[in-house]
């Protein structure tokens, strides 16, 4: 898999078939061939997680598929109100909280060219969710052998000065969703680390982690402050999978795993 960070959230997952682009609001989206099925998944309607220019990329790509959150609303009217083409409308779908969905792979393709040693099951692209602890959802998304899970939102939002009912409750609904992934197998997890959380920035990604078992952690939310990652690799903490978090030291930085 070919990983690039766009920015913020946004990220983008080449696999032999697909193109998966996530969470993109801002930033630049690196071109493919345009056989490739390209996915774009929209977690919430966050103005940092979510931007119409996605639908730009159906100008490019023929094959173009958008997965987008139900809290996304976006009926005939409001489409025709952003100008978003009618061409295009087909290939939007909505998923909620908790949902599976399979989406075919219609290109079968690798590297561009097709690939006759895919079988059909494996051309397929599945989508799981999980409610978020703030709006919309998580994915899961399972292609060509691989696993990813994209965290949008859900995480372990404490802060300083909240309640012991506000804590209480978020501890319980975050917990209560990764619950649901116990001891699941990942190969690539995009988690926030936000450094808005101060000490506690760290909390939700150590449980994660902690929960499941993952190859590959690439920390994202963490506006622009890239020193939050070695802090957390360098905490004690964290040594047990400190070796499994990816370095991100700019925008646009590509990664081969």
């Amino acid at each position: 898999m070919k990983i690039t960070y766009i920015h913020h959230s946004g990220f983008c997952v080449e696999t032999e078939t697909t193109v998966l682009i996530f969470d993109y609001y801002k930033g630049t989206i690196p071109l493919f061939h345009k056989k490739k099925d390209v996915y774009v998944f929209s977690s919430h309607k966050h103005q940092d997680h979510f931007n119409l220019e996605i639908f730009e990329l159906a100008k490019i790509y023929p094959e173009i598929t958008f997965i987008l959150s139900s809290d996304i609303r976006m009926n005939e009217a409001y489409m025709d109100r952003k100008n978003i083409p009618e061409s295009i409308r087909p290939h939007i779908y909505f998923i909620g909280k908790n949902e599976t969905k399979t989406f075919p792979v219609k290109s079968s393709t690798k590297d561009g060219h097709p690939d006759s040693s895919l079988d059909n099951k494996s051309s397929n692209l599945l989508v799981e969710t999980l409610t978020s602890t703030d709006e919309g959802v998580a994915f899961i998304v399972t292609v060509n052998g691989k696993v990813i899970y994209h965290a949008g939102d859900l995480n372990w939002w404490s802060w300083e000065g909240e309640t012991k009912e506000e804590y209480t409750d978020m501890t319980d609904r975050f917990q209560t969703e990764i619950l649901k992934i116990k001891d699941r197998h990942f190969d690539v997890a995009f988690l926030p680390l936000d450094p808005r959380q101060e000490d506690r920035f760290w909390w939700g990604f150590d449980y994660f982690m902690k929960s499941t078992k993952t190859a590959l952690a690439f920390p994202m939310h963490f506006w622009k402050d890239y020193t939050i990652i070695s802090k957390l690799k360098n905490m004690g903490n964290a040594e047990e999978y400190s070796n499994r978090i990816m370095d991100i030291k700019e925008e646009g930085q590509i990664y081969e795993v």
